[in-house]
């Protein structure tokens, strides 16, 4: 049973690698740790939509944030857009979770790197 569990922890969160989405970059990001129950609702580049890593049709997407976080004390969903999914579509994500009555969202981005940084080049 031991030997059992150790695997399925070793395993699940490999897993868990979400919807294929390239992050956008954002200079002023903040760090914050993952944990298995966050929310994630990912926006990839053709503007599908993805709960925590399962696909959902767009009419669906307010019913199945909605049925995950029913029995949470924190209402917080996070959004993953591809950086090149379009502005509106993420929009109604946003649309849909409001009128749902959540109102904490964070959109997850990677950390822009500093020109200093990246190449070692000069001015």
């Amino acid at each position: 049973m031991l030997v059992l569990l150790i695997i399925m922890m070793i395993v699940a969160p490999l897993l868990q690698t979400g919807a294929g989405v390239r992050l956008p970059a954002a200079a002023n990001t903040a760090e914050k740790p993952q944990t298995r129950d966050q929310t994630v609702v990912a926006v990839d580049r053709n503007d599908r939509f993805f709960v925590n890593s399962l696909p959902v049709e767009r009419a669906e997407l307010r019913r199945k944030v909605e049925e995950i976080l029913e029995a949470r004390k924190e209402r917080i969903v996070l959004i993953s857009a591809d950086q090149d999914a379009r502005y509106s579509t993420v929009m109604d994500a946003m649309d849909e979770h409001r009128a749902s009555g959540i109102e904490d969202m964070s959109l997850i981005t990677d950390p822009k790197r500093r020109a200093g940084l990246a190449g070692g080049g000069g001015n």
